[in-house]
């Protein structure tokens, strides 16, 4: 799975990388006609583009809701098939992890 997000602090990057050494380009096919919607479902060959509000509500720095954007593979990319089943199917697998990071200067969760 990759995972993007930003913190209160810190800026949009990649927590998640699925194991690829640039996940970039994977991420821009899945997203790359989703649009600027604050929430977002689609399916695509052999993935899942998911875009959740932050679910707790957490705000940057700059009072922007903070967004999640994920690109789910294999098993779990069957059982997405909507935001609400990405809520309900993918954020408790990262919840914990965000919630100790979100708010400090260094994202790095290894």
């Amino acid at each position: 799975m990759i995972w993007a997000t930003r913190g209160r602090d810190w800026g949009f990057r990649f927590l998640l990388d699925a194991g690829l050494s640039d996940p970039l380009p994977s991420y821009e096919r899945a997203f790359g006609d989703v649009g600027d919607a604050t929430t977002a479902w689609r399916r695509g060959d052999g993935h899942v583009a998911l875009r959740i509000e932050d679910p707790l509500g957490r705000r940057d720095s700059a009072g922007r809701v903070i967004p999640h954007e994920f690109v789910i593979f294999g098993d779990l990319a069957g059982v997405v098939d909507s935001v609400g089943d990405g809520l309900l199917e993918v954020w408790p697998l990262v919840s914990e992890r965000y919630s100790g990071i979100w708010n400090t200067s260094n994202p790095f969760i290894g």
